[in-house]
């Protein structure tokens, strides 16, 4: 127990950032989240974290995690299928979590080209969001698998949501654009019920 307690702690004090960050280092211009929310976020994340690293420890260097309003965005590389399948039932059992989005992928099912190209479209829509005036490009999280580009943020409004889409969908040879955009609109604490 006393274990356990000592790896929270030390992910809780690794992971201590301003409320201006979100998840794992992406800053967010603009965060309609209330600061509460935000550590609702936080404390998802680092529990998720710290169960995946109690676990197996190769899973707190290979597996990446974000969360925004209650929704889970996974990333990283494992061995087998069945440790997708694990990891995404323990993200699925993180108390609070309202969904869960995967982009875990399988060792073994790419090569050293179709990374590269994944980076490339990365960093292609990655400067295409910061030049586009209509968009806060720090407040997305995008992730490239096997040509397929996974984008995880918040939108201001509609328009900035179909600027992000619109933008995605031009880079060359993109086969599937997989968008979790959520309109700070959309953000369950900032409903009126």
């Amino acid at each position: 127990m006393k274990k356990i307690v000592s790896l929270i702690f030390l992910l809780l004090l690794i992971g201590c950032s301003p409320a201006t960050q979100f998840g794992t280092g992406v800053n967010i211009t603009f965060d309609p989240r209330t600061i509460g929310m935000q550590i609702d976020d936080t404390i998802m994340q680092k529990n998720l974290s710290a169960r995946l690293a109690l676990s197996d420890k190769k899973y707190f260097l290979s597996i990446q995690s974000e969360v925004l309003d209650g929704r889970i965005f996974l990333s990283g590389k494992v061995d087998e299928p069945e440790e997708k399948i694990k990891i995404t039932k323990m993200a699925w059992e993180t108390n609070g979590v309202r969904a869960v989005k995967n982009a875990i992928t399988i060792r073994g099912q790419t090569n050293f080209k179709s990374t590269a190209k994944d980076i490339l479209i990365t960093s292609q829509l990655r400067t295409a969001l910061i030049f586009n005036k209509k968009t806060k490009s720090r407040n997305y999280t995008l992730e490239t698998v096997n040509k397929n580009i996974y984008i995880f943020g918040i939108a201001m409004n509609d328009e900035e949501k179909k600027e992000v889409l619109n933008e995605a969908n031009k880079i060359f040879d993109v086969e599937k654009v997989i968008p979790s955009i959520y309109l700070a609109t959309e953000l369950s604490r900032t409903k009126v019920n």
